[in-house]
């Protein structure tokens, strides 16, 4: 177990422009890691161990040990925090728990981050009436929640702290300049760019769109048995992201990084932890194909290892499905997640009510749990920052839209 951190008061950064980043916190963004920080194979434990580690079969038919549903009381005091900070006229990018008060669900939600960041990285909360309460109060009351796991970082060049999972008719073959969460198409397992990942279930798809998860430290153990020269691969720094145009003035096209690292400053039991999004490295053949690659292509290994990688984690996966008022929580740095492609409802189809059917949508929060207030010792420069990670690009300032844009 990690020790724990008191939490600390968020410290305001200096010189921020308080009318555009109203908690008077900025989005660290994307970075290479501080190479000589990266811990080397040989240094690496042949397993991990303790709460972080689980099977599929420990959960698949155990629901009540990864599932709440939300009582009627909980919801009422959802809504109700939820209707007071809409009717005082807070933007939601200045939302925090002051301004979101939970006196009776604080201490779950306390517990919850515990279990999100130093258990087994993942929660599944039941019963927010989206049917019934409008995209505002569905946001707000999302967001609400959020801020007692963690701090918002913007998800994109735009600076969408609340983002949206829905097709927007993308081309997904175009990996070097669409997100595949703008498309239907299958992710692969990845993490995002974040300590923690939230997705409420707005709606639902025809078919498809399912979710699978798995424990980085499960499918770590399983590949140091069979395949130890894939995680030697998996751990090297030589591995190239793409940042898909998002890229603040005097930054790279792209950054250097390994899949898997180790924790630092941690000689008990140290702990491994993972940053990757396979699409953000087979998007790259514009830079490191041709006469003139400015980086090296992949190589056989690192391909290689992709390939065991995600067959190994579709093994040892766990299976859900997101119904509409569902709330999944999971930790990127411990918990590999996946979705399955999906078919969208035809236009003028109706849902068993005989309304107009919605197309699958999900509302997205990134959160961030800096090291000093708890989060996972990562060898990144913006390690102590409290918004670190993400996606910033120059001064772009956080914005909440309501809908996919």
């Amino acid at each position: 177990m990690a020790t724990t951190t008191q939490t600390l008061p968020a410290v305001k950064a200096q010189g921020i422009d308080l009318t555009k980043f109203p908690d008077g916190l900025k989005t660290s963004g994307q970075h290479a890691p501080i190479y000589d920080k990266v811990w080397p194979y040989s240094k690496f434990p042949k397993r991990q161990t303790g709460p972080t580690l689980w099977k599929a079969e420990d959960y698949r038919d155990n629901p009540e040990k990864w599932t709440h549903k939300f009582t009627d009381e909980e919801i009422k005091e959802i809504g109700e925090a939820a209707d007071n900070f809409i009717k005082n006229g807070h933007p939601l990018t200045g939302i925090s728990k002051s301004k979101f008060p939970l006196p009776k669900l604080s201490a779950r939600l306390e517990a919850l981050r515990k279990d999100l960041l130093d258990g087994k990285g993942f929660w599944l909360f039941k019963g927010i009436p989206v049917t019934e309460w409008d995209l505002q109060k569905c946001a707000t009351a999302y967001m609400g929640l959020g801020t007692y796991l963690g701090y918002f970082t913007s998800q994109n060049g735009r600076g969408h702290v609340l983002g949206h999972v829905k097709d927007l008719g993308e081309d997904p073959t175009q990996t070097d300049r669409v997100r595949i969460y703008r498309t239907n198409a299958r992710q692969y397992f990845h993490t995002d760019g974040s300590d923690i990942v939230g997705l409420l279930c707005i709606a639902k798809s025809l078919s498809g769109g399912e979710s699978d998860i798995v424990s980085t430290h499960h499918v770590f153990n399983t590949l140091q048995e069979r395949h130890p020269d894939v995680v030697e691969t998996l751990v090297t720094p030589n591995w190239y992201f793409d940042r898909k145009g998002e890229v603040s003035e005097g930054q790279e096209p792209w950054y250097r990084g390994a899949v898997m690292y180790m924790e630092n400053e941690r000689s008990d039991n140290p702990r491994v932890y993972a940053r990757f999004d396979p699409n953000n490295v087979t998007s790259l053949k514009r830079y490191n194909s041709g006469p003139n690659a400015l980086i090296p292509p992949l190589s056989e290994k690192q391909k290689y290892a992709m390939e065991i990688f995600e067959k190994t984690c579709a093994e040892l996966a766990l299976h859900m499905i997101l119904a509409p008022g569902d709330i999944q929580f999971v930790a990127n740095s411990h918990v590999f997640h996946a979705r399955t492609a999906y078919q969208d409802h035809p236009p003028g189809a109706v849902d068993e009510n005989g309304r107009p059917a919605r197309r699958r949508h999900l509302m997205r929060l990134w959160l961030s749990a800096p090291e000093s207030e708890g989060g996972w010792k990562t060898p990144y420069a913006d390690a102590l920052e409290q918004k670190r990670g993400g996606i910033q690009v120059n001064d772009q300032p956080p914005h909440c839209p309501l809908d996919a844009e």
